[in-house]
């Protein structure tokens, strides 16, 4: 199980025909961060014509958009849009005008729009996020060797390595994963060591 989002908050910028573009972008969870990121570009470009906004949430399958005085479905929509296009969940995404004096046209405002979008996107970059099992180990230093090399096998990232007696592992394996990986150790290790599960997590992968 996985979903894509946005990698990081960035921003990014173009001039169409002397209306100035700003596209921002950031990943988010809650339907509160969204709207405290929209409100803090709202405050920091409040001299701006137009501050448009987007965001999808994977919780409740949430999707808003606002035109902010635009024309109808010339802003919100094709910026909301991009974000379906590109299969991104759990981000939110500003596009701010100052207006140039010159008249877009409807069309002009979609591609505009749509754009400011699409370069937000570029400059956040995309994360896939994969659910992962959170695992641990406890083995002997004798087998230590052998384990550290089977986490990265089975795609699994290790979080942190205590080494006291014994050493005591923790790690993330994607969850489809987790059979396979944990019949492997314990074929490796002769019935030895086994792993637990503590939990689930979506990782960036």
């Amino acid at each position: 199980m996985e979903y894509k989002t946005v990698d990081k908050e960035a921003c990014d910028e173009f001039i169409e025909k002397r209306s100035r573009f700003i596209g921002y972008i950031k990943p988010v969870t809650t339907k509160e961060e969204a709207v405290d990121y929209i409100n803090s570009i709202k405050s920091k470009h409040w001299d701006a014509t137009h501050n448009v906004y987007a965001y999808v949430l994977r919780d409740g399958q949430t999707r808003r958009y606002s035109d902010d005085g635009e024309p109808q479905g010339t802003a919100g929509m094709p910026v909301l849009d991009v974000l379906l296009k590109e299969n991104l969940t759990d981000c939110v995404v500003v596009a701010t005008r100052y207006f140039g004096g010159i008249l877009l046209g409807g069309g002009g405002l979609v591609r505009a729009y749509s754009h400011t979008a699409k370069i937000a996107v570029d400059a956040g970059g995309v994360a896939t996020m994969r659910l992962c099992a959170i695992m641990s180990v406890q083995c002997d230093y004798n087998f230590y060797g052998k384990l550290n090399a089977l986490v990265p096998e089975f795609d699994g990232v290790v979080d942190d390595t205590e080494f006291s007696e014994n050493v005591s592992m923790k790690f993330r394996i994607p969850a489809d994963r987790e059979q396979e990986f944990q019949k492997k150790l314990i074929d490796a290790s002769f019935g030895k060591f086994s792993a637990e599960k503590s939990g689930e997590i979506f990782c960036k992968m």
